[in-house]
């Protein structure tokens, strides 16, 4: 079908760091929560280097004035040293007591369930979206638009998201590197991630949890469009034909990878909840029979 997105990938970190796969990851963030998770990352390697620079330093200076060398003094009495013992082992308690107080303190700031600091102060409230994860792909549903989307996911820049996650299938995990965060979509179950898109492109998404022999090809497209341009491709999905009722939700329930991206102009009932319902009677999506 016909859509109004012409979105392209965003290369600018790649000529940056000058790898281009570094751009599909978090050393190339898009969105705050990704831009936290960097800059907690690179906390974490800052602190151990006040450990290891001295190590690696003082390393060949021992060998060299002890043993190559053979220019130190021979005390054969020599038992201990308090302010050898203080440096030794002060380091690695400061470090490690920061170290433990920074992950508490992150992991509740980047807690996928807490919404986003931006959403409390944004127009517009956060975009609901659906997710459910297949085998092996995935479908999204926007449910105050009426539209959803098969492998393609389409946000707009600078608007939160609040993304409802469950799997039709087994256990598996929702990952958008560039937007940051990592939540899995389990079976009967609803998980919740929140997101936010500050530069405009095509990101990739996928499934990071093995399931199956159509693992590697279980991804999708992320396109960061403007605001206009989003309302603009809720519009036009939304003049197709398509439908997403209990047929097609049935049909995309078998096994196997879809390389093309479809889109849904109506959603019947409410296939999210009916998946959840589903699994939890006792329907095992992943032991369906290929048709």
């Amino acid at each position: 079908m016909k859509t109004v997105l012409m979105a392209s990938e965003d290369t600018g970190a790649s000529a940056v760091l000058g790898f281009a796969p570094l751009s599909h990851g978090l050393l190339a963030p898009a969105g705050p929560v990704a831009q936290a998770q960097q800059d907690y990352l690179l906390s974490i390697i800052g602190w151990m280097l006040v450990v290891m620079v001295p190590l690696f330093i003082a390393l060949p200076i021992i060998v060299w004035r002890y043993r190559l060398g053979k220019q130190a003094a021979y005390r054969p009495n020599w038992a201990s040293s308090k302010s050898l013992e203080l440096v030794i082992w002060g380091i690695p308690v400061v470090v490690t007591t920061i170290l433990g107080v920074n992950l508490w303190r992150r992991t509740a700031a980047l807690d996928p369930y807490r919404p986003l600091a931006s959403a409390a102060s944004a127009i517009e409230p956060a975009l609901e979206i659906e997710a459910i994860g297949l085998d092996w792909k995935w479908l999204f549903i926007y449910p105050k638009e009426g539209v959803a989307s098969l492998n393609e996911l389409v946000v707009p820049k600078g608007r939160a998201l609040r993304v409802h996650l469950t799997s039709g299938t087994v256990l598996q995990s929702f990952m958008i590197p560039r937007l940051g965060g990592q939540v899995y979509a389990m079976p009967g179950m609803v998980s919740r991630i929140h997101l936010q898109a500050d530069q405009l492109g095509t990101f990739q998404g996928r499934n990071t949890q093995y399931n199956g022999d159509g693992f590697a090809g279980q991804s999708f497209a992320v396109q960061v469009v403007p605001q206009d341009a989003f309302h603009q491709w809720v519009n036009s999905v939304g003049s197709d034909q398509t439908v997403l009722d209990h047929a097609t939700l049935a049909n995309l329930e078998r096994r196997g990878v879809v390389r093309e991206r479809r889109h849904y102009a109506r959603v019947v009932g409410d296939p999210f909840q009916d998946m959840v319902k589903g699994v939890m009677a006792g329907r095992d999506a992943s032991h369906r029979e290929q048709r």
